[in-house]
This record gives C-alpha cells, sequence and structure tokens, in this order.
C-alpha cells in the first residue's frame, strides 16, 4: 500500500468522493471531487482530491476556464502528465459531444429565427476557444441547419478569411442561406474593423451567386453580436 492510497482510506467514509457519490449522489460532489473520481489516483503524498482541488483552483473553480487550458497548460501542475491531461480533454469532449446531441434531440434541424438561435447553436463549438475560428452554418429554404463547418482558425486576434472556399463549402452542401460566426477569446464583442470588411465582402460574394447572408454573429462565453440585429447587414 502507498501513501497516496493509505491517505485517502484515512478519510471518513464521507469524505471520500466515491462513497459519497454512491450514498448521496454524483451532483452532490464538486466538481473538484468529480474529476478526482475519474482520474482516481494521485502521487505519493498527495490523495487525488487534493490534486483535483488544487487543478480547479488553478483556474477559479470554472470549467469554461479549464475549457480554455491548453494539456500543456494542465501539465504544469505537479501529478497531472500526459495522461490525466488527455484524460481531461476527453471528458470535455464528451461534455461538448453531449450538448450536441442534446441540441440535435431538441430540434433536429433547428429554425433558425433569431441570433440567439445561432449563438446556441454556436456557443458550444466556438465561444469558449482560446483561438479565433471561423464557422459558416448552412441553412436550407426554409432557414432549417443543414450543417456547420469550420472555415478558418487563426491566433488569438485574427483569422485568414478564403472568400471562395466558404463560398464552396456552402454550394457543396446545397445551402440556400448562410450565416458567419467567429468568437473572440479576448470576451470583447465588438466587431472590429476586420470583421466589418470581411462581412461586406462576403455579402457581395453572396449576392453574385443569390446566397441569401442572414447574418454574421460574433460570440463569447459571455454572449453575442449580430450583423442583423444591429442593422448593419
Amino acid at each position: 500500500m502507498n501513501d497516496t492510497d493509505a491517505r485517502i482510506k484515512d478519510l471518513a467514509a464521507d469524505d471520500r468522493p466515491q462513497e459519497r457519490a454512491w450514498k448521496y449522489g454524483c451532483d452532490t460532489l464538486s466538481t473538484a471531487d468529480l474529476w478526482a473520481l475519474i482520474l482516481r489516483i494521485g502521487q505519493p503524498g498527495k490523495p487525488i482530491t487534493v490534486l483535483c482541488r488544487e487543478l480547479m483552483a488553478t483556474v477559479d473553480n470554472s470549467m469554461l476556464q479549464l475549457q480554455r487550458r491548453s494539456r500543456q497548460q494542465i501539465m504544469e501542475l505537479k501529478g497531472l502528465g500526459k495522461t490525466r491531461a488527455v484524460q481531461i480533454e476527453a471528458v470535455m469532449t464528451l461534455v461538448a459531444r453531449y450538448h450536441d446531441e442534446w441540441l440535435q434531440q431538441k430540434n433536429s434541424r433547428l429554425q433558425v429565427r433569431t441570433a440567439r438561435d445561432i449563438y446556441e447553436y454556436m456557443a458550444n463549438r466556438n465561444a469558449n476557444l482560446p483561438h479565433e475560428e471561423v464557422w459558416l452554418v448552412m441553412l436550407n429554404r426554409a432557414n432549417r441547419i443543414i450543417c456547420s463547418r469550420p472555415i478558418t482558425q487563426g491566433g488569438a486576434t485574427s483569422s485568414v478569411f478564403d472568400v471562395k472556399k466558404t463560398l464552396k463549402t456552402a454550394i457543396l452542401e446545397n445551402a440556400e442561406g448562410v450565416v458567419l460566426c467567429h468568437n473572440h477569446p479576448s470576451g470583447q464583442l465588438r466587431p472590429s474593423p476586420q470583421d466589418d470588411n470581411i462581412t461586406s465582402i462576403f455579402k457581395k460574394a453572396c449576392q453574385a451567386i443569390d446566397l441569401r447572408m442572414l447574418d454574421h454573429v460574433i460570440v463569447t462565453a459571455e454572449g453575442y453580436y449580430s450583423y442583423n440585429d444591429e442593422g448593419r447587414l
């Protein structure tokens, strides 16, 4: 028996995450203790419960902040190596897929009526990313979502936008309408001059091939900005 096992077993039953989860349910556990259930084993002299509390403390107990951490940043905490960094990434991916499936079940082909519909559809895909991504959401004639595709990925401040590639994507999916959606890692919702330029260029390109551009929506973890809502499309 190593020191880690001994120290966990020395805890009272109601202080052990697995015992409490079984007795009272997982929803009674803190986020750190839920991670302890998943990661399971700590390191000599430090139970996994302590390690996971330290992990969550580094992100102010925020799952949104944890999602933005790279593998390398997670591994900066002593005791979290490659395996645990990938385990954490896997859980976050499962959460994202659950959200996608829930949306699909709610409405297999979501009808876009407002910019908020786009935000709710896209938020789990790119709103909380540490880098900028531009996505194209494609719609049928009834404004129901056919699919969405990432178009460009850039740094924390800008992306290189390829109009021809974006239009080709829409044509191949037989889209009747499109919405551009990109995130601002800074959390700033106001569009930049570059965003304005992309919107103008893409709108003219869509008009040239009789493709409806419904909106350009900027998203962050806190909210969204709609060019259409602001009367700028």
